[in-house]
């Protein structure tokens, strides 16, 4: 049992570290951040599907009633992952992570208003380290305001898609839901693409480098991390992975450093403002797990 939780740990940092490594290949492509996510969702769904007819043909059964929050979802990750991408193509890669790394707290701020619960005070006081280090940060990148603006959008429309989830998790299989929305936002960006591309056909017109980096942002990083979360969760808790998932930024940025060099270098001030965040959101994680240990059976 014990190496069973060593390897889902070992495994979860892997799928950290992939995560994390779709920055840098979102910048590596040479493409428009829409083409990028309708390339991601549309290869990363067939080769899940592959994977369903091959192991889990049940897990395509689509649930009376789930359509429609499958479609929500869908519409929320599909449009975060095309201001993500276009948020490293304006600014940079580690400016876009820095303001995602803020998404823990922006969900103990966004929770109870949506889940209809009291406020906690330990939330705010967290949630005040956070608002600090996005001021330190602004400070000091000024000049990528609209990249700021895009980021925090697609941090907001990150928290919802993930609020949406934590309730459709309660009725409907991990799986299920992680394939349909992947699905209907493949759907989703196909029309955007026809309405908004002159030359749809244009985007297959690709190099060799892009459709390595393509394919490897798609499988190993979407559709490979996306079932190999779900599996892990036999193992770790969910406070484990919440927790962890924080090192996401911080081997992005790592990445961007050592790909990238001088281009993706920021002041002192930024690196502070990163670590305050990073801090805010780790504290309050630790601190919300120490409550539950203390709290009465």
């Amino acid at each position: 049992m014990q190496n069973d939780n060593t390897k889902s740990l070992v495994h979860l940092h892997f799928l950290i570290f992939l995560w994390g490594f779709t920055s840098i290949l979102g910048a590596l492509i040479d493409l428009d951040s829409m083409p990028i996510v309708w390339y991601r969702m549309t290869i990363a769904s067939a080769l899940i599907a592959v994977y369903f007819l091959l192991f889990s043909p049940k897990s395509f059964q689509l649930h009376k009633g789930a359509l429609k929050y499958y479609m929500l979802g869908g519409l929320l990750i599909s449009v975060h992952w095309v201001l993500f991408f276009y948020a490293i193509k304006i600014s940079s890669i580690s400016l876009t992570l820095s303001i995602l790394s803020s998404a823990s707290l922006m969900t103990s701020i966004l929770e109870p208003i949506i889940y209809k619960r009291p406020f906690r005070l330990y939330e705010i006081f967290f949630g005040l380290f956070v608002i600090f280090g996005l001021y330190l940060i602004f400070g000091v990148q000024k000049e990528n305001l609209e990249g700021i603006v895009v980021a925090l959008i697609c941090t907001l429309l990150s928290v919802l898609f993930s609020l949406l989830n934590g309730k459709l998790i309660q009725y409907y299989p991990a799986n299920n839901i992680s394939f349909y929305q992947l699905l209907t936002g493949a759907i989703v960006i196909s029309f955007a693409i026809l309405f908004n591309v002159e030359n749809p056909a244009s985007l297959i017109q690709l190099s060799w480098d892009d459709w390595l980096w393509l394919f490897l942002l798609s499988s190993v990083c979407t559709a490979y991390a996306t079932i190999g979360s779900v599996v892990i969760l036999k193992h770790v808790t969910p406070f484990t992975m919440m927790l962890s998932l924080n090192l996401e930024p911080v081997y992005g940025i790592l990445f961007s450093l050592w790909i990238f060099g001088e281009k993706e270098l920021m002041s002192t001030q930024f690196y502070i403002g990163v670590l305050i965040i990073l801090g805010g959101v780790v504290g309050n994680g630790i601190y919300k797990r120490q409550l539950k240990k203390n709290s009465p059976p």
